[in-house]
């Protein structure tokens, strides 16, 4: 026999599966699991997934791109009545970037954020030998360096 308790287990960790497939469309090698802007996937009184969605900033022109791609994933995954709401406190941080959205982004060529006092490693060649050439990269969270031991440039995953 199934139980309640079963069945909202089960329809939950298909809607992990499924928002685990959405790409970031800014960075196509991260999930939005891995960036870790899903709050939470809970199950209300009524039996609605919610899902807490919270953008990486305010203005973020990405947000309702990756809002419908969630929407329809979910749909897709057939996991029944769900709610998509947008989570805004506390404010969404690079800290939440899990650890294997980290190693995706440095094979993507990005190299992750360093939030302490430490300097920014090339992501290709792993040198510390590095320049920041712009603050402003091809998003708004990424700034633009270059290696001085392999001459490469690279995008670096800004802190927030």
């Amino acid at each position: 026999m199934v139980t309640a308790a079963a069945t909202i287990e089960a329809r939950t960790a298909l809607a992990w599966g499924a928002l685990a497939l959405v790409e970031d469309p800014e960075i196509p090698a991260l999930s939005i699991v891995d960036l870790g802007i899903i709050r939470f996937v809970k199950t209300l009184a009524d039996g609605t997934l919610e899902i807490g969605l919270s953008p990486t900033y305010t203005g973020c022109p990405a947000t309702e791109v990756i809002r419908g791609s969630v929407e329809h994933a979910l749909a897709a995954a057939a996991v029944g009545r769900f709610v998509v709401r947008s989570v805004l406190s506390p404010a969404w941080t690079s800290d939440w970037i899990t650890v294997e959205g980290r190693r995706k982004l440095a094979a993507y060529g990005i190299a992750p954020p360093v939030c302490a006092d430490r300097p920014i490693a090339c992501p290709r060649c792993q040198s510390t030998e590095t320049d920041c050439i712009s603050e402003f990269g091809s998003t708004p969270c990424k700034a633009l360096h270059r290696c001085r031991a392999c001459l490469e440039p690279f995008e670096y995953f800004k802190c927030l």
